[in-house]
């Protein structure tokens, strides 16, 4: 995948897509970029409250002051990291998991896809100094910063993705061991 395809088949998306760890250093055109946050925004979420916020972060010094927060020095080489923020972390959905985790799971992996479809990388960086990443991007103390996405064109090619067959993870009716 190269380019954005308005008809490609999302199950061939979903098999290309791949967590990337080397960018080029080429910036991603705004069209681009805007066409991935709106897939997020689309997402669904809890009684669509859309409780987040995505903070853009093109600025170079950001960008390594936030892969020093992490400890993984390749997220900087991104022109690009997406700060995924939860602007309301205590709430519960009545199944007792946090909302901020379900809504931006959904948000993000819209953003995932979307970024894929477009021939772009990205990366799900959930390890990095919450306190540090937040002083950087100026989140306010009662919101969460739940996961950090470096975005741009991948420098490296895609290895084989390794994954369970089926019947390892899904079971029907009752729950298998």
């Amino acid at each position: 995948m190269t380019r954005y395809d308005e008809n490609m088949d999302v199950y061939q998306v979903i098999k290309t897509r791949r967590s990337v760890r080397s960018y080029k250093p080429d910036p991603v055109p705004e069209e681009v970029l805007n066409r991935i946050l709106e897939a997020a925004r689309l997402a669904p979420s809890a009684h669509n409250g859309q409780d987040y916020k995505f903070v853009v972060v093109k600025d170079s010094q950001k960008r390594k002051l936030l892969a020093q927060a992490a400890e993984q020095d390749f997220i900087s080489q991104a022109p690009i990291i997406i700060a995924a923020v939860s602007l309301d972390p205590d709430k519960i959905i009545s199944c007792g998991a946090p909302t901020y985790a379900v809504d931006l799971a959904i948000a993000v992996d819209h953003l995932t896809l979307a970024a894929a479809a477009e021939g772009l990388g990205i990366c799900w960086i959930g390890a990095f100094n919450q306190k540090e990443a937040k002083k950087i991007l100026g989140v306010p103390a009662q919101s969460k910063i739940v996961i950090l996405l470096p975005l741009g064109f991948p420098a490296d090619q895609p290895g084989t993705k390794v994954r369970k067959n089926l019947a390892e993870i899904a079971c029907f009716e009752r729950f298998e061991e």
